[in-house]
């Protein structure tokens, strides 16, 4: 995995913040009554991709989730493209995945019982 320059870890970082501040005010149909974290946001050397790194709450409904983000990925990258566009030129386009790594810890936990 390639490192992530000053630039991108700050956009980032950004999109991040941002991408949390619409699922929690705006982003009601894409999480569909459930808890949605980012965990983690990558994103290419010319900002063109982002990659969207999220835990759901329950875990159960994961991919259900996931799906209806993807239906409504043009009103997330549209609502996220209102908050940045004083620092980038182009919105990047929005790859959402699940990160399974709070569920892999709860089952650990769970077999070491």
């Amino acid at each position: 995995m390639e490192t992530m320059s000053i630039r991108q870890q700050k956009i980032a970082r950004q999109i991040q913040s941002d991408m949390a501040e619409i699922f929690q005010r705006d982003g009601k149909p894409c999480t569909l009554g459930t808890l949605v974290t980012v965990t983690a946001v990558r994103v290419s050397p010319d900002f063109g991709y982002a990659k969207i790194y999220v835990s759901v709450f329950p875990f159960e409904r994961g991919e259900e989730v996931l799906h209806a983000m993807e239906e409504k990925n043009w009103f997330l990258r549209r609502e996220l493209g209102r908050r940045v566009k004083n620092q980038l030129k182009v919105v990047p386009e929005l790859q959402f995945f699940l990160d399974d790594s709070l569920e892999y810890i709860r089952n650990i936990e769970e077999k070491l019982k």
